[in-house]
């Protein structure tokens, strides 16, 4: 059956994992391993998160209830194939588990779905790559139980049934996709973030805006072709569910945002970002992303010599969060007339006084408070800023044609001549 004005889709689905929230919650995934039946189980982390001692103290806490558990500090900041690789085959040498937990930023949680994927079904990372990267394989036996424990703001993979990573010959960013890849349980404790640097907290911070933006302003769930019931995916558009999580999170990013990367020992505003990154990812991971999170995979995959405060300065890298924000304003400009009412509600969801910018025309007035936050919390000003120039549209534009999966869920239908558009006005944001 298909779309038609008289019948439309009339089904969207919902998921998320298990969620264990608040201050404290870290000490209790012992608890939680053994409700899930674990009994020797890899932790991943990163080494920078593994010096502040988390890990340890989890893993700890893991082995006091009598679970054997094995510390790796494998996971790459953006990770990629090739880091991917190393992780995989060194969770196979310790092997075998029968769970993981993550306890890291969306790098490392991303890392554990990989290596879980890969030693519980098999096959070879280029087998489950999202086409037309990879081949698209779908897991054909169910993965080993996930624990994720995010020490960032932002990223949403805790929730998301989505493994992202940079294709280093290809020099492209993509991503695994499938449902078995959401954790089996996200244990969010906001007390992990206290060490996140200013840098990180506001790129982890615009990649929670963007996440519950896209999700917002997604094509309506009922605009899609009528599904048969084993052709629904994670990402089915715009939905009263997900929409109630995006609106939440946007109110809370309102308050908390600019506090956080003021002031990391906020723990109100920490523990508010937290919540916001919770009901962000539980609303985008149902709903899907677009634009921006398109535009971004070749902004990351094809950085030359940037190195962001806060992060490892041992290789140049454009961060997740920061690589979505640069397109943001221009984009949601883009998809005004899908729905103008619904991008000036969010305006007001992130701006509440919005006074400075009410003689604004309607289309400018989303971008205007993007802008402002970008610039506040020490956003570049632009991908000329990270190192891009108008030489540099073509490609970026190829990159993210290369993106259908996200592109799919745009409310406006979106080409190259589009994207061009957005990426030659995204080079410089402000004056």
């Amino acid at each position: 059956m298909t779309w038609s004005p008289a019948n439309p889709e009339s089904v969207f689905t919902y998921g998320a994992p298990q969620l264990k929230f608040g201050f404290g919650a870290a000490d209790e995934v012992g608890h939680d391993l053994v409700a899930l039946g674990a009994h020797r189980v890899l932790l991943v982390t990163d080494a920078g998160v593994l010096e502040t001692g988390w890990p340890d103290r989890v893993a700890a806490g893991i082995r006091g209830v009598g679970i054997e558990a094995v510390v790796h500090d494998s996971a790459h900041v953006e990770p990629t194939d090739a880091s991917l690789e190393v992780a995989v085959e060194r969770a196979r040498a310790d092997g075998p588990f029968d769970g993981y937990v993550a306890v890291g930023g969306g790098s490392a949680i991303d890392t554990a779905k990989a290596v879980d994927l890969l030693l519980s079904d098999g096959g070879e990372l280029m087998d489950y790559i999202n086409p037309p990267v990879g081949a698209g394989r779908a897991p054909t036996r169910p993965l080993a139980p996930l624990v994720a424990v995010p020490t960032t703001t932002g990223t949403g993979a805790e929730s998301t049934t989505i493994c992202v990573l940079d294709v280093l010959a290809l020099k492209v960013k993509t991503g695994i996709s499938h449902v078995r890849l959401r954790p089996s349980l996200a244990v969010v404790d906001p007390r992990l973030t206290a060490t996140q640097p200013a840098g990180v907290t506001a790129s982890a911070g615009m990649d929670i805006l963007c996440h519950a933006l896209e999700s917002w302003t997604a094509r309506p769930f009922t605009s899609y072709e009528r599904k048969l019931p084993g052709e629904r995916v994670p990402y089915c558009g715009s939905n009263p569910i997900s929409d109630m999580w995006a609106e939440r999170s946007m109110s809370l990013l309102s308050k908390a945002f600019r506090a956080a990367v003021r002031d990391g020992s906020d723990e109100a505003a920490r523990g508010d970002m937290a919540l916001a990154a919770t009901f962000a990812g539980l609303g985008f991971g149902n709903a899907g992303v677009h634009v921006p999170h398109a535009n971004a995979y070749p902004i990351a995959g094809r950085v030359r010599d940037f190195h962001p405060d806060g992060y490892p300065r041992d290789e140049p890298m454009v961060p997740h969060g920061m690589a979505v924000a640069l397109t943001a304003p221009e984009a949601f400009r883009w998809t005004f007339e899908s729905d103008p009412q619904r991008h000036l509600a969010a305006a007001r969801l992130l701006d509440p006084g919005h006074g400075a910018h009410e003689d604004s025309p309607a289309c400018d007035v989303l971008p205007r408070v993007l802008v402002d936050l970008m610039r506040d919390v020490g956003m570049p000003n632009g991908l000329r800023a990270v190192g891009y120039d108008e030489h540099d549209v073509d490609v970026l534009v190829d990159g993210a044609l290369r993106q259908q999966r996200l592109l799919a869920t745009s409310p406006r239908e979106v080409g190259p001549d589009d994207l061009a558009d957005i990426v030659t006005r995204s080079l410089q944001l402000w004056e």
